[in-house]
């Protein structure tokens, strides 16, 4: 299953501030909460009080909360790594381990008795996971999740986060990381470029950066670094396609009423004897066989543009192809819409058999 998360930081914020960010988060079907303990500089007994009502209004959501801890804050608060009771008491579901330890001590905590799930640090490319597993550290509740990066140009290269999340996925486990909001300005530091945990993600929309992470194929859960989101933003994300590759496109404007319900209303399969040239979704053609599709003015065919073939086709007729290299015009074919330009890279995930549908641009 795929989940949306947002972050809080309760030593930045106020309880109203944040309550009021859940609540909408789960309106438009977030369904996890990453909290930052990592600066706590409050009493023990205030920081229960404080965090556990904002846990429990979050439970209240339908919303899964995990602490992001570090070996400093065991030792500040005096909790024990065989005792895990004072997170249970604040009412987590699972504690983030922003710093590893020894192995051991992870695989003991995964046998907890109250069921906490032990998150940990996946933006690591070394054998950390196996050294916990060879301890007897239970899988049931282990999980993963990557770092963000407040600084700009410090966000994992693309090539090792996918590396540092295989590690995980190969043993079956539930994973994450995080994106970045453009209008949000709380984080954990005073630093803040955006908190998002690919550098290629700091500058898109939030959105992309989300189809991203899921189109990898390594990630599930899904989590805005800062706070607070804009309404839009969580309601553009909310309303993603969680399951397979949903392209952002806008319709030419002589496109026909048919030809519009071609792109918008069909899921598309990608052939599974590939061209390098394009996509080509041929179920279609098949459904759309006796419908007239007219010949308008041939155009080339440019990287991100979609097609549709016409009457003068033949067999071909009604088959839509979205453009992966440039081509010269083909009066055989209309073109319909254009992917935006945001989201070209999105179609390198669309492998053979892939499903993948249409939605216009807000």
């Amino acid at each position: 299953m795929k989940r949306l998360g947002v972050s809080i930081y309760p030593e930045k914020s106020t309880m109203a501030e944040d309550k009021q960010y859940l609540a909408l988060a789960s309106k438009y079907g977030f369904e996890r909460v990453f909290m930052c303990l990592l600066s706590a500089s409050k009493p023990k007994e205030e920081l229960m009080q404080e965090f556990s009502d904002v846990i429990t209004f979050a439970k209240a959501q339908n919303m899964e909360v995990v602490l992001d801890v570090s070996p400093a804050i065991f030792e500040k608060l005096a909790i024990s790594y065989d005792d895990l009771s004072f997170f249970h008491e604040l009412g987590a579901d699972g504690i983030r381990l922003d710093l590893g330890f020894d192995g051991l001590k992870e695989a003991k905590m995964t046998n907890n008795p109250y069921g906490l799930k032990i998150e940990l640090n996946m933006s690591n490319d070394v054998d950390y996971l196996p050294n916990i597993l060879t301890h007897q550290g239970n899988t049931d509740y282990l999980i993963g999740c990557h770092n963000f990066y407040p600084q700009k140009y410090t966000g994992l290269p693309y090539d090792f986060f996918i590396n540092c999340s295989k590690r995980f996925k190969k043993y079956g486990l539930k994973t994450a990381a995080f994106i970045t909001s453009k209008a949000a300005t709380l984080g954990p530091w005073d630093i803040n470029d955006g908190l998002c945990t690919l550098e290629q993600h700091r500058n898109l929309p939030i959105h992309v950066q989300a189809k991203h992470l899921w189109a990898t194929g390594v990630i599930d859960d899904v989590i805005i670094g800062n706070a607070y989101a804009s309404e839009e933003e969580l309601r553009k994300l909310g309303s993603l396609n969680r399951h397979i590759v949903e392209l952002e496109v806008e319709l030419q404007a002589d496109s026909s009423v048919l030809e519009k319900q071609v792109v918008l209303e069909e899921t598309h399969l990608r052939r599974g004897d590939i061209t390098e040239y394009m996509i080509r979704s041929v179920d279609v053609r098949k459904k759309y066989a006796n419908q007239v599709f007219e010949e308008r003015l041939a155009v080339p065919q440019n990287v991100g543009d979609v097609f549709i073939g016409n009457n003068q086709f033949g067999k071909y007729k009604g088959e839509l192809q979205v453009v992966l290299k440039d081509m010269p015009e083909d009066a055989r074919k209309n073109k319909v819409a254009q992917v935006v330009a945001e989201e070209h890279f999105l179609t390198e995930y669309i492998k053979p058999w892939s499903s993948f549908t249409f939605v216009l641009k807000d």
